[in-house]
């Protein structure tokens, strides 16, 4: 790895897990562990404990929606197909929809209840369509962990009951919420207050279990959790104009803390902070040096929009920095990545964006280039001797 995308993996690391401390100071949650974060950037707004690993409860099935959802994404399996219900997913206890083995429900009813009423039974159903055995499909839920930079997670199974070696923190979380809140299908789903299933025989109800769905503004999502030994827990998510924030709460001593604790996160994230895009797609960046190209300067651009967090009244502190690829190196391709622009705050990394070349710039020849080399000697030695 070059030492410039070295440091670009640094400077990603710390946007996404750095919060900003000095700005949520005056801000705290008494509770075991908690997380605010911007769902577009992944930009953190507050945290605490928040690589704790904890029992996640049905916070779990967070994952198992995401995997479901990517499969569909893919077109591996459909939304109307049909999933046979087995004896494992039948005999699952707890929050369930009380399916029948050996009976038939399409996958959009399951996934459904799943986020609706965090149905055990429908998850294993789930679990099975989508990966073939259950013990299979824990396997594609921790590999998605890894894969997502989730370090502090195991899962033993795909509904949350407790298990010994089942964990996970709220950044974790976050970062999974992240990835679900994607699926528009989901959000509308988690939206739904009450809604009835067509099921073999029968019809089955299904109530949100998260009741800050009625009650707080903009919220869509998008699931909650609770087992003795996890407690109360709600990874949510609300949208307010132009911006969406997940916040998850861990081990609330009462449902209604676990509500009392999300509204004030998020009323602080919305309430404080803005969301603005400072740097917009196509701006371009001017006088970037291909020592060894045909044209030694080329012009690259903003490949997309930059939008930073920030909060109010402290828009005059951000600053723009660029840092350009050490020894860029011709032939190059128009959409290469040259270099990064980056949002700064009080030295803090906000945001960055890539800049991408706007033209092909081919290798000079060896003439030229020994050329070059010699005048850029003689330049050198002139500025020492002058100097």
């Amino acid at each position: 790895m070059s030492r410039f995308k070295i440091i670009v993996t640094v400077l990603f690391v710390f946007c996404f897990l750095i919060p900003l401390s000095e700005q949520s100071e005056a801000f705290e949650l008494d509770i075991e562990a908690a997380i605010l974060v911007d769902a577009e950037s992944g930009q953190v707004l507050y945290e605490k404990n928040a690589d704790q690993a904890l029992p996640p409860a049905s916070i779990t099935k967070i994952m198992t929606l995401l995997l479901a959802m990517e499969q569909v994404e893919k077109n591996t399996i459909s939304l109307d197909d049909e999933v046979m219900i087995s004896q494992l997913a039948e005999s699952m206890g707890g929050s369930q929809i009380y399916l029948a083995a050996n009976t038939r429900v399409k996958l959009s009813a399951l996934l459904e209840a799943i986020t609706i009423a965090s149905a055990n039974d429908a998850s294993v159903a789930v679990s099975e369509a989508i990966a073939g055995s259950y013990n299979n499909f824990i396997d594609l839920m921790n590999k998605k962990a890894e894969e997502l930079g989730m370090v502090n997670t195991n899962f033993v199974n795909s509904s949350g009951l407790p298990s010994k070696n089942h964990y996970s923190s709220a950044r974790d979380i976050a970062v999974m919420s992240r990835e679900l809140v994607k699926y528009p299908k989901i959000l509308e789903w988690a939206s739904i207050w009450v809604d009835y299933l067509q099921l073999p025989g029968r019809k089955a109800m299904l109530v949100n279990t998260n009741k800050l769905i009625r009650d707080y503004p903009g919220m869509d999502g998008i699931k909650t959790g609770h087992t003795d030994e996890a407690g109360f827990c709600l990874a949510a998510t609300a949208q307010r104009d132009n911006m969406r924030l997940i916040s998850v709460i861990m081990r609330a001593s009462s449902e209604k803390e676990r509500e009392e604790l999300t509204s004030r996160l998020l009323d602080y994230g919305f309430n404080a902070f803005i969301s603005e895009v400072v740097v917009k797609k196509g701006e371009q960046v001017q006088n970037i040096e291909i020592p060894d190209g045909e044209k030694t300067i080329t012009v690259a651009e903003v490949a997309n929009d930059l939008k930073v967090i920030y909060q109010r009244g402290t828009a005059d502190s951000l600053k723009k920095k660029i840092v350009i690829s050490e020894q860029l190196q011709a032939p190059i391709k128009k959409g290469d990545v040259l270099g990064r622009q980056s949002i700064m705050q009080d030295d803090r990394l906000l945001a960055s964006v890539d800049l991408i070349a706007t033209e092909d710039v081919e290798r000079a020849g060896f003439f030229t280039r020994l050329w070059r080399s010699f005048v850029n000697s003689v330049s050198n030695l002139l500025q020492r001797i002058l100097g």
